[in-house]
């Protein structure tokens, strides 16, 4: 399948954790990656929160991805690369 088709109609839709509970983060985060690690780079929303994102990475890190913490306008997401 060429990349451009691909690209086209199998984009992921971004994993938004804006009023999820700290404590069901973790498993939300590692469903929705490991689902989608052939559909690499995936995006968490993760807002803000300096805790919230501790623990997207810590569960990124727990199952050997990479990842890229936002830019310098953006902070509140996460690029999570295979």
């Amino acid at each position: 399948m060429s990349k451009r088709l691909k690209q086209k109609f199998y984009q992921i839709p971004p994993l938004d954790l804006h009023g999820v509970k700290h404590q069901d983060a973790c498993r939300l985060v590692e469903d929705y990656v490991l689902l989608n690690q052939y559909d690499c780079p995936l995006q968490i929303i993760t807002g803000n929160s300096n805790k919230m994102k501790s623990i997207v990475i810590d569960a990124i890190k727990a199952h050997g991805f990479n990842y890229s913490d936002g830019d310098f306008y953006n902070r509140g997401y996460i690029d999570v690369f295979n």
